[in-house]
């Protein structure tokens, strides 16, 4: 399989989505990392991006609710090169009618080789990255389409 380099910018285009049991985790993970983030262009899906507005008073480019297609439109923009990060706090305990896509927006973030954190712990990490900040030399496969 060839690759080809996509570099990520240092001004990153960053999706933010919670769960409802995991909402307030994410606000506050925000809260903490608030001049960071300032720092980027955010996305959320519907609720969760009203409240990570009103907590963090910064621009958020809402999306449908997820169960309603949020996820759908952030897994979009992902594959079209608009979405550079995604930071989903997930509820692997609870069921939700809304799984596939969920599934669905996981995959796009693999696919196309973001950079991807599913609880606090990796969105510590991710944002501690001294790429956070800094163009990144992402590597992804040639699917033969573009992006």
């Amino acid at each position: 399989m060839s690759f080809r380099i996509l570099p990520l910018p240092a001004r990153k285009h960053i999706a933010l989505v919670a769960h409802d049991n995991m909402k307030d985790d994410l606000l506050d993970w925000a809260r903490a990392h608030r001049d960071i983030l300032a720092r980027h262009h955010l996305y959320a899906t519907g609720n969760t991006g009203r409240l990570l507005h009103a907590a963090l008073g910064l621009p958020i480019q809402r999306m449908l609710s997820g169960p309603l297609g949020g996820d759908q439109q952030i897994g979009a923009r992902i594959a079209a090169g608009e979405i550079h990060v995604l930071i989903f706090f997930w509820d692997p305990l609870e069921p939700h009618p809304h799984d596939p896509d969920v599934k669905a927006l996981l995959r796009m973030a693999q696919v196309w080789n973001i950079p991807t954190a599913t609880n606090r712990s990796s969105a510590d990490f991710l944002i501690s990255s001294p790429y956070f900040d800094a163009v990144y030399p992402r590597r992804v496969p040639e699917y033969g389409g573009s992006a």
